[in-house]
């Protein structure tokens, strides 16, 4: 009872905390247009009202009367309540003096989507750094400028200044936090992501809330399990990589950070008004605190799922299910790239497979000439996945599965997968493949809601067991340190 005491007080001081408030207000106050549109006030009130967020909202401007049902105010000294957090959306010049009334009103976290400061030009780079100065004169902590701002799925928080078309998002263990709105609902299908999401936040120009407070947060948080992370710059590297170091024992810090030709650092430079760190100097920093390199994009959103809910390798050891022989041996390359190897079977379960169809006995195991070969070969399946499993040689397993429309195979599929839950403390990761996209969609769609991550290449599935390994010697490392 005492430890859930402890948790429930330790829960709410993140909550209220200075980076906790930008997720978890129980008021917001929206200064900006309230014109119908794509973007702007008028679409954050909406969302958030779509969403399913509890709190009060403040829709300010002198030039409105009403927005989506909710009574505007001409200005933050009349809203009908205090506003824990305040979203900016007005002309970059005309936000210095919105600060002082956000101050004056007792509100110290501020998003500040107005561009035009230092990713624009020299005199938007002075401006910003009055914001800054002016900010803390006021203890006033800001995310932005130029950002696309937050989200929290727990509260039904999104207020996403852009229209996305979709306004709730999935819960789940992984936060996607980055220099970019790229990562927000208006640029990413967030309902597709069958594991979901905790947490978001586009850091925008990060003059003040950045990279360091954000895995600070995120270490405490109760949601979050996993934290992905695109980076152009790191503002204190020092800080960061302690801090990365830190939180890595406890929870996978994955990043991807651009900027690693001198030609990609220069054009940071131009999009976020930010300096980025020497990349040979970042990727040895990152292997000596524990961080995960990400190689591409969409990684931000796709190898989070290796994390969650999914036990760590116990070696590097891969088992490989297949039905063509040619993605094996692309497997077996990338095997290689990631620091990982082939399985060789256990004698008991080598002969086992062999019992049933010869040729099975050894890693990988190819079913595809089986399939063809055996009537009902499929009948056979669940048993060839759990003797695979179930080898004390075998620390993770690659699937490949044919995805055909054709008869009850998916159905098949799925309920042989749901027979692994909770029986084997190994990451299973799978690729799909056949001749109607739908059918393999539909099937990847029912694993990922059983927990099985699926990825959309071969070598995709084996860079994220690659991840999870160099995880798992992490955190092994640290116990023994």
């Amino acid at each position: 009872m005492k430890a859930m005491i402890e948790l429930l007080f330790m829960s709410l001081e993140v909550e209220n905390s200075p980076i906790g408030r930008f997720f978890n207000p129980r008021s917001i106050a929206v200064i900006g247009s309230f014109r119908e549109g794509y973007f702007g006030g008028y679409v954050i009130v909406r969302s958030l009202l779509k969403a399913g967020y509890e709190g009060a909202i403040f829709p300010v401007n002198p030039g409105y009367r009403e927005v989506c049902g909710i009574k505007v105010s001409a200005s933050l000294r009349d809203i009908p309540g205090k506003a824990d957090v305040a979203v900016i959306m007005i002309n970059a010049r005309s936000v210095l003096p919105i600060l002082k009334e956000c101050a004056d009103q007792g509100i110290r976290s501020v998003v500040v989507v107005s561009d035009g400061f230092a990713e624009r030009d020299e005199e938007g780079a002075r401006l910003q750094a009055e914001m800054v100065s002016l900010a803390r004169s006021l203890d006033l902590r800001i995310i932005g400028p130029n950002t696309a701002g937050v989200v929290n799925t727990a509260n039904g928080f999104n207020p996403c200044p852009y229209e996305a078309g979709y306004y709730k998002l999935g819960q789940g263990v992984t936060a996607v936090c980055a220099q970019t709105g790229m990562i927000n609902p208006q640029a990413f299908p967030y309902p597709d992501m069958r594991f979901g999401v905790s947490k978001i936040c586009d850091f925008g120009n990060k003059c003040d809330v950045d990279e360091c407070d954000m895995l600070e947060y995120l270490a405490e948080d109760g949601k979050t399990e996993v934290i992905s992370m695109y980076l152009e710059s790191i503002r204190n590297g020092p800080r960061f990589l302690n801090l990365a170091r830190r939180v890595a024992t406890r929870k996978p810090v994955l990043v991807l950070k651009a900027g690693r030709t001198a030609e990609g650092a220069k054009a940071s430079e131009s999009h976020t008004g930010s300096l980025a760190v020497d990349d040979r100097i970042f990727d040895a920093a990152c292997f000596q605190s524990g961080i995960l390199r990400l190689e591409r994009f969409r990684d931000i959103f796709d190898m989070p799922k290796i994390f969650a809910g999914q036990a760590l390798p116990p070696g590097n050891r891969v088992g490989i299910l297949t039905v063509t022989g040619g993605v094996a041996v692309m497997a077996i390359d990338e095997c290689a790239k990631q620091g990982l190897c082939v399985a060789k079977l256990g004698g008991r379960q080598a002969k086992a497979l062999e019992e049933l169809f010869v040729g099975l006995g050894k890693n990988p195991v190819d079913v595809g000439p089986m399939m063809a070969a055996v009537p009902k070969a499929f009948d056979l399946y669940p048993t060839i996945l759990s003797t695979i499993l179930g080898d004390d040689n075998v620390d993770a397993l690659f699937t490949v599965l044919w995805a055909t429309p054709a008869g009850n195979v998916i159905s098949r599929y799925v309920e042989t997968y749901e027979g692994l839950k909770g029986r084997f403390k190994k990451p299973v990761v799978t690729w799909i493949y056949g001749p109607d996209g739908g059918a393999a969609a539909e099937l990847g769609k029912r694993l990922e809601l059983c927990g099985f991550p699926v990825f959309d290449t071969p070598e995709k599935c084996i860079r994220a067991l690659g991840l999870a390994y160099r995880y798992k010697r992490y955190t092994a490392r640290g116990k023994t340190a």
